[in-house]
């Protein structure tokens, strides 16, 4: 196995671990925004990692098809590098604009999953 392979394997299975964090991010906290910062952050980190993992595992630069294998997962990590935070900024804007509220911790320290958040109607 060589040392291309093991930093390959490496950053796939640190894409992995930041994934799971994103899940349990995505299951845990508490509201809409959160959700989505846990989910924008962690599923970008963790979608390039692994596909730089896999650019390393299939990296054959001894003849073209390896160098356009190699240009394709470059230009997927630019392209996830730019595309997913924009559609993460793009729905947490429309879910600002139609009058979610964020989460706040209540004062008198009661369960806030018992809480009922009501949107008020904006004129």
């Amino acid at each position: 196995m060589s040392l291309l392979e093991i930093a390959g394997i490496g950053l796939m299975a640190l894409g992995l671990i930041f994934f799971f964090g994103t899940v349990v991010g995505v299951h845990r906290f508490p509201d809409f925004y959160t959700r989505m910062h846990s989910a924008a952050k962690g599923d970008t980190l963790s979608t390039m990692l692994f596909v730089a993992g896999l650019l390393l595992l299939t990296l054959e630069l001894d003849h073209l098809e390896g160098y356009i294998r190699a240009a394709k997962l470059v230009f997927m990590i630019l392209f996830l590098f730019i595309a997913s935070p924009t559609a993460s900024h793009a729905l947490i804007q429309a879910g600002f604009i139609k009058g979610m509220e964020p989460w706040r911790r209540d004062p008198e320290g009661t369960d806030p999953a018992l809480l009922e958040t009501a949107v008020e109607d904006k004129p």
